[in-house]
């Protein structure tokens, strides 16, 4: 693939799923991005370009391997997670606005609320979902939400650099997912703590 001259829904459209990404896999994302950019795949914006030198592909590329082993082990998985929903968040806006760093100031604003919004959605949903997995003993079904989710994040920033009105469609689609898989795992959850609780009080009236 040569490299390609962004226009403005190519823009949307890698901010988005710069955005959404990393709320599931932060420094893959930053990885993919910046390793795009090196290799002159696609000619990432001024505000983007930090992703493209040695040091930062390097350390992504080790945290994106960390998290993608960690993301297989379930108690460990859990713990990754909660760390990371302070970093998911603001990462997903800071690359959101990085896409618009050479143009007006709104722009940057409106992309970092936006990648923030989609980062935090995607974050809470993949949280929720490793909660409900963990109550589960086998580990194949959780292994494979994890490998979905690997193979997720480079096929929609593809996706949003070759065919933004496609990267959309899809979007909207994996969001309505996202969100109802999350109502539909916290009431399980809830009714599941509530069980529990009823269990202990009977135990130890």
């Amino acid at each position: 693939m040569t490299a390609n001259d962004l226009d403005t829904a190519h823009l949307f459209a890698l901010a988005a799923a710069l955005g959404w990404a990393s709320g599931v896999r932060l420094y893959l994302a930053v990885f993919l991005a910046g390793l795009a950019g090196a290799l002159g795949w696609v000619d990432l914006a001024p505000g983007l370009h930090l992703l493209e030198s040695p040091l930062v592909l390097g350390a992504s590329a080790v945290l994106a391997t960390l998290e993608i082993v960690a993301d297989k082990i379930p108690a460990v998985n859990a713990v990754w997670d909660g760390l990371h929903t302070v970093v998911r968040v603001p990462g997903g806006a800071l690359l959101a606005a990085g896409v618009f760093g050479g143009d007006p100031t709104q722009w940057q604003l409106l992309a970092a609320l936006a990648g923030g919004a989609l980062a935090a959605t995607s974050h809470v949903a993949k949280t929720t979902a490793t909660a409900s997995l963990a109550t589960f003993p086998e580990p194949v079904t959780h292994a494979g939400i994890s490998l979905v989710s690997d193979l997720a994040v480079p096929v929609m920033l593809w996706l949003a650099v070759t065919h933004p009105v496609l990267f959309g469609a899809a979007l909207f689609v994996v969001l309505a997912g996202m969100i109802g898989a999350s109502v539909l795992l916290f009431r399980f959850l809830r009714a599941l703590a509530r069980r529990l609780t009823g269990r202990e009080v009977i135990q130890n009236p």
